[in-house]
């Protein structure tokens, strides 16, 4: 008799969680968008023979890439990208729609189509094992307990660094290939500048993203694999 109300409260604790689900999924790329345009107008580093500064905006969008689903970080980057044409000044310098059609158009278009194969390619972290060491620690010896506890802390080392590894190569092929072919293309095609030239002068955005994806894929593989 009181399955019908057990049925019923635990339909609408389902719904209630979905919603919250919902809510959470919807709220990362909005904060995303918030610190992108935030990165964006911190400041920029001006680079001898381009017209394209270096900002932290390759850095957000790496960490937006290896901690949402491409769904996710679409929303994000297509987010910022609108509030740029609307006139906000988002984009690095406090430009807005005028840099949709400038030197470094190519970079804020990429970097669409590169959060998405970043997210793509990042895969899934494994999960920690400690778990298991406590589960057996009251039905094994103190020394059994601690060998355990130790093989655990060298494959969690391993699985850390193949994570890490794994975002590193993700964030390299998105948000740096992916990103500097269209912003090269661009550049190239607006200034008249020779490709192979364009691409030489912005080698220090190169060094400098290498940089930015060795500290986005450590720090996010770190929180991946202890969840």
């Amino acid at each position: 008799m009181n399955s019908a109300p057990r049925t019923i409260a635990t339909t609408a604790e389902d719904a209630s969680t979905r919603r919250r689900a919902l809510l959470r999924a919807s709220i990362k790329p909005v904060v995303f968008t918030v610190l992108l345009a935030l990165a964006s107008m911190a400041g920029a580093i001006p680079i001898p023979g381009t017209p394209v500064p270096i900002t932290l905006q390759t850095l957000v969008v790496m960490v937006a890439a290896l901690t949402m689903s491409w769904r996710q970080v679409a929303c994000s980057v297509l987010l910022y990208l609108a509030a740029g044409a609307v006139g906000l000044p988002v984009f690095a310098g406090g430009a807005s729609t005028a840099a949709l059609f400038g030197p470094s158009a190519g970079f804020l278009i990429g970097f669409l189509p590169g959060a998405i194969v970043t997210a793509l390619l990042k895969g899934k972290a494994k999960q920690r094992l400690d778990a298991s060491v406590a589960a057996h620690a009251s039905e094994t010896s103190l020394a059994a307990a601690n060998a355990e506890a130790a093989d655990n802390n060298r494959s969690g080392l391993v699985r850390y660094a193949l994570t890490a590894l794994r975002y590193f190569a993700a964030s390299i092929v998105g948000c740096v290939v992916v990103v500097y072919a269209f912003g090269f293309a661009v550049q190239s095609a607006l200034t008249g500048v020779p490709l192979a030239t364009v691409a030489l002068v912005s080698m220090g955005f190169v060094a400098g993203d290498l940089v930015k994806a060795v500290i986005a894929s450590l720090t996010i593989a770190a929180a991946a694999v202890r969840r």
